[in-house]
């Protein structure tokens, strides 16, 4: 969400964030309108978060690299894969969108096991350790421009 933690806190360590809102009633709407985004800002890597993980998911990024926390992908769009510069962030405590989701997301789109990484206490993934991992994987995948 425009103003949320995570967008805020990777601005404050030098990152350009492009954070459209959302409809939260209209998935189809959110991939129209972070596809627009995506085409014309171009992002060095681009994250989403629980539905907006799956927003990513389904938009046509082509190779950028995605960061997803808790992606909420069996519940929203049809995408079933993600391309191999992707890094997943999940807690085995999410009580929203289960791990194994994640560790089968991984599974279907071919990438090794280290592109899953465990964090967090909650679905959430706000506290400093997410936050910080988070981080960590947009600057290791490239980029200070994040959608």
């Amino acid at each position: 969400m425009p103003g949320g933690k995570k967008p805020t806190f990777l601005n404050e360590h030098g990152h350009t964030i492009i954070n459209p809102a959302l409809s939260d009633d209209d998935f189809d709407a959110a991939v129209r309108i972070s596809q627009a985004e995506c085409d014309q800002h171009q992002p060095d890597v681009i994250v989403g978060s629980s539905r907006g993980g799956a927003v990513a998911m389904n938009i046509d990024s082509g190779d950028k690299p995605l960061v997803l926390l808790c992606p909420a992908w069996k519940k929203w769009g049809a995408a079933t894969t993600v391309n191999p510069n992707t890094i997943i962030l999940h807690s085995r405590a999410d009580d929203v969108v289960p791990f194994a989701d994640s560790e089968e997301l991984v599974r279907n789109s071919g990438l090794p096991e280290s592109a899953l990484i465990e964090t967090g206490n909650d679905h959430r993934l706000a506290d400093p350790e997410p936050l910080r991992a988070m981080l960590e994987a947009c600057e290791r995948l490239g980029g200070r421009n994040s959608q």
